[in-house]
């Protein structure tokens, strides 16, 4: 079955990097977009960041920008995101998805907590 597995997230000081994976199984990864979402308490999941199958088109949040990269390894079935100058308003569960973006997510991971804090 899809199974969408992710890792690397923590508590880290305000300005500090942390980087997310997502490992892949049960679909043909290299025919699909990938999206990283979250969401912060009380707050509607949003849309972090996408990337199209081969990697060669991204798409960011403005509220990431600059600060956030997605990329791939269809080699090794995983996404990953590199968040860079972490702020408090970062803090989240980060959630890795099948699809987004250009077309409805149909499955998620089971999230990554991120904390910003200092």
């Amino acid at each position: 079955q899809v199974q969408l597995v992710e890792s690397g997230g923590g508590l880290v000081q305000p300005g500090e990097s942390l980087r997310l994976s997502c490992a892949a199984s049960g679909f043909t990864f290299t025919r699909y977009s990938m999206s990283w979402y979250r969401q912060a308490s009380g707050k509607e999941r949003e849309l972090v960041a996408a990337i199209t199958s081969t990697g060669a088109l991204k798409k960011y949040a403005d509220s990431v920008k600059g600060r956030f990269t997605i990329s791939r390894d269809n080699l090794k079935n995983s996404v990953y995101l590199q968040m860079n100058s972490l702020k408090p308003e970062d803090t989240a569960v980060y959630y890795c998805s099948k699809l987004g973006y250009w077309a409805p997510a149909d499955t998620w991971g089971q999230g990554t907590q991120v904390t910003v804090s200092s």
